[in-house]
């Protein structure tokens, strides 16, 4: 729990204990963890099998070793330890049809398996990344030159919430929306067959609506409770561009007893809200042109310990989320941290697909 815990003679012993499973396995969900003990004994004793061959049969080693054993090793790595498509299955179960990743995916393979699936996936693209296809560094306009023509790519979408931070850009949020617009108009020049947007928090005001003349769709990060209805109207009313929600939901956590749910774990109060705010979406739909709901998966790195699931963390202007006020940042997923559905995939399940 602090350094005195470690002598100061050699490996801190505690430390490696404490992070033993998360060196061995990384991210991997613990309740999965199977997969990676089962391939891993099955290729060991694959390997040693060909010790015990008959005498008779000594001249089928090399076919073996050189051909069978990588080709079983390559299936049982692909479809036990990785799942074959896992996750994106579970998506298409659930009826969505989007995927929206706030940093670019550069993987040719992972893309081809998001097209396969028959999925799309918004590009997202942060101001500083340390260079990693960021917007300050201009490396973002690689990506775009070596992915644009990919299948899966449903459109580029710039920042998330940056109108939140001007800290950022030197307390002048208008320094973020000329950086924000010169990149759209660079997209543009590169990219004439996709439109490019930004996730913005909430409605954006007349300094944002003017100053992003190269914006073609808004995204708006809106948590208003359990119904997002009054944006829509907000919306219509400021500006003819489309518009879709960037971000929307609810996590599964109560910090307090409310409105009949209980403190604690509660599924239940996740999938009330998310059916009441995916109704409000649905009967918008002249105006918003799709939800993403955040998050696919709950996580472990938002709030205190990443080696656990803990409650809290902080977003801004996050008092609107149901049914607390309280952004347990750890607990937003439709599927729990080892990946079992909750209780709102079934719900979001079926508003999808009878919508």
């Amino acid at each position: 729990e602090s350094k005195e815990a470690c002598t100061g003679g050699g490996a801190c012993w505690v430390y490696i204990k404490v992070w033993f499973n998360r060196f061995i396995y990384g991210m991997y969900p613990n309740a999965e963890q199977w997969r990676v003990n089962a391939t891993f004994i099955i290729v060991l004793g694959l390997m040693g099998l060909g010790y015990f061959f008959p005498l008779k049969y000594k001249k089928y080693l090399t076919f073996y070793y050189v051909i069978f054993l990588p080709i079983i090793s390559f299936l049982l790595i692909y479809y036990l330890i990785s799942g074959g498509e896992f996750g994106l299955s579970l998506m298409v179960e659930a009826g969505i049809n989007t995927i929206r990743v706030y940093s670019p995916i550069d993987d040719l393979e992972i893309l081809d398996k998001i097209d396969k699936a028959g999925l799309k996936i918004i590009i997202g693209f942060g101001y500083n990344q340390n260079g990693y296809y960021d917007i300050l560094s201009g490396s973002f306009t690689q990506y775009i030159e070596k992915y644009k023509n990919h299948n899966s790519i449903l459109f580029w979408e710039l920042g998330n919430e940056y109108n939140y931070h001007p800290e950022w850009f030197e307390n002048d949020i208008s320094n973020w929306y000329t950086a924000l617009n010169t990149a759209a108009g660079k997209i543009h020049e590169i990219d004439k067959s996709k439109p490019v947007s930004t996730a913005h928090g909430e409605i954006p005001d007349n300094l944002a609506i003017s100053s992003l003349q190269n914006i073609d769709v808004w995204g708006l990060n809106v948590y208003r409770w359990d119904d997002p209805s009054t944006i829509f109207s907000e919306w219509k009313n400021l500006s003819s561009k489309p518009m879709y929600l960037s971000e929307a939901g609810s996590d599964s956590y109560m910090t307090i007893d409310k409105l009949g749910y209980l403190k604690g774990e509660n599924q239940l109060a996740q999938a009330d809200a998310n059916s009441k705010i995916l109704n409000s979406v649905f009967k918008n739909s002249n105006i918003v042109s799709g939800v993403l709901i955040f998050q696919f998966i709950d996580g472990l790195w938002k709030a205190g310990n990443p080696e656990k699931q803990d409650i809290g963390g902080w977003a801004p202007n996050s008092i609107g989320v149901p049914y607390d006020g309280a952004p347990n940042e750890e607990y937003w997923g439709i599927l729990d941290i080892d990946r079992n559905k909750k209780k709102t995939f079934e719900i979001i399940k079926e508003k999808f697909k009878n919508n």
